[in-house]
């Protein structure tokens, strides 16, 4: 995919727009919405956007910023899972605590919200302490959303524990959506405020993109992205209003917007802004290099959120509205599943295979590498291998693995579980080449071509595992599936 984002410049431009903002006031709780680490939905709908761009952008600020880090008390309870990771978000909470410290990023607290006794809550603050890391509970604030004075009041944000803090930069950021980012940043400008600090507040979000139209194909594959959470962008009428300047937002913010001014106002004593739009950092808008490169990977986004919204609605994970939202937001484009040309070819591949389960994936531009289900590989991980081998000029009668290496693999396998498969995946295979390249200079060279790899498409014509998912998406590889379950 051709780069069309320019991330030297966001890093350059949006690192002065955030210290322009904290020049405002004392103190700035920025909150950081999306994901902090990891942010594939933005690389591959901005190509050139890196999963890491955020973590570079805070450690230009590592000196003067601190994180603070949300989770809710009932994810903790219900064990809520980040699905690009099948790990729980406590867990998350950790890898992020432990990732930020590696980059010189201070996170200084961990915030447990709408805490009400919880027992895994008070369980995950205990682990926390071998994380030298201070934890706070905050409750459900009283009187919100719309008693602002009892919000603003002892017995509404006062009620809560004030989380200390240092440094004239704040990130609040969580393991995902409905953490109390928000909740947890007004809370403390309203302690701030009662210790004669001038505080202040900003939304750090990376979609929708304000500065481009309503209808851009980047705006609604957030929308697509979000389906779940039924966000639709709109036109910022309080912006337009105040300004005379259309602006990009969402229905969340917008309706929030009124009670969230008067409560800014009853904290700060003065009105610092006039628009969701406002309170925003956000400067992607000014780095996209290549305006109809950008479309087009947006509307593969889409289309790949469709199908991803498909196999969900199979696992019982959304309701049907959900990919049916998408298919609506697909038809105002122009656009279908069947611009999928991975898809296609993978069912072709199934068809000449005897109805086996099949896979496609794209190399560049043009190449399309198809594979099935043998008697010891997942299509996925068949096609992988023929992927591998095309990129590295191998001849495709070349054995990469011996079925004398794979197959034992698969018996340990088998006898070590309590679900048996009649295949390898793809992760098990990656360790199998690792473990040949010791010995086999063919292997070694076709390992060092894995990075050629990312950024490709793949298809399945059956539905591809969860553990197979997490690794095509380490690997940089986009990937969707039909909805059918492989039951061999």
């Amino acid at each position: 995919m051709k780069k069309c984002f320019d991330a030297d410049k966001y890093l350059k431009i949006q690192k002065k727009k955030i210290k322009q903002r904290i020049a405002m006031f004392d103190k700035l709780y920025l909150e950081f919405g999306g994901k902090l680490i990891d942010d594939q939905h933005a690389a591959r709908t901005l190509p050139g956007f890196l999963p890491d761009l955020k973590i570079r952008l805070l450690q230009e600020f590592k000196d003067d910023a601190e994180v603070i880090l949300c989770i809710n008390a009932n994810a903790i309870e219900k064990s809520k899972i980040r699905a690009d990771h099948l790990i729980s978000y406590e867990t998350e909470v950790l890898r992020l605590i432990e990732f930020l410290r590696s980059r010189g990023i201070f996170v200084s607290s961990v915030v447990i919200t709408l805490f009400e006794g919880q027992k895994k809550a008070k369980d995950f603050a205990e682990k926390l302490k071998d994380y030298k890391v201070k934890t706070y509970f905050h409750t459900f604030t009283k009187g919100y959303p719309t008693d602002v004075d009892t919000i603003v009041s002892d017995e509404g944000y006062g009620a809560n524990p004030y989380i200390e803090t240092t440094r004239p930069l704040v990130v609040v950021s969580a393991p995902g959506p409905c953490s109390g980012k928000l909740a947890t940043s007004l809370s403390q400008l309203y302690h701030e405020y009662k210790r004669g600090v001038n505080a202040g507040y900003a939304k750090f979000e990376t979609f929708p993109v304000w500065a481009l139209p309503l209808k851009h194909p980047v705006n609604i594959a957030y929308e697509a992205a979000t389906a779940d959470l039924n966000d639709k962008n709109m036109i910022d009428h309080f912006h337009l209003e105040k300004y005379g300047t259309m602006a990009v937002n969402y229905n969340r913010d917008l309706e929030t917007f009124p009670v969230l001014k008067e409560i800014l106002n009853r904290i700060t004593g003065k009105t610092i802004y006039y628009s969701p739009t406002d309170m925003g950092v956000n400067v992607i808008g000014e780095c996209i290099t290549d305006d109809k490169a950008v479309q087009k990977a947006a509307k593969d986004e889409i289309v790949r959120r469709y199908y991803r919204a498909l196999t969900d609605l199979k696992k019982g994970l959304v309701g049907p509205e959900v990919p049916e939202r998408i298919k609506l937001l697909m038809n105002e484009l122009g656009i279908s599943e069947k611009d999928r040309l991975v898809t296609s070819a993978a069912e072709e591949k199934r068809q000449k295979s005897g109805n086996l389960p099949a896979a496609a994936i794209s190399i560049g531009t043009k190449k399309i590498v198809v594979g099935r289900k043998t008697g010891i590989l997942s299509p996925v991980s068949s096609t992988f291998i023929n992927a591998l081998k095309t990129i590295s000029k191998i001849p495709d009668e070349v054995d990469l693995i011996a079925p004398a290496v794979l197959e034992p693999i698969l018996e340990i396998k088998n006898k070590t579980s309590n679900f048996k498969e009649s295949y390898l995946k793809i992760g098990e295979v990656l360790i199998a080449l690792s473990i040949c390249s010791t010995t086999n200079p063919v292997v070694k060279k076709v390992l060092e071509n894995l990075d050629k790899l990312s950024g490709a498409e793949l298809h399945a014509t059956h539905m591809i595992t969860d553990d197979e998912m997490v690794v095509l998406s380490n690997l940089g590889i986009n990937a969707t599936s039909g909805t059918e379950i492989d039951i061999n």
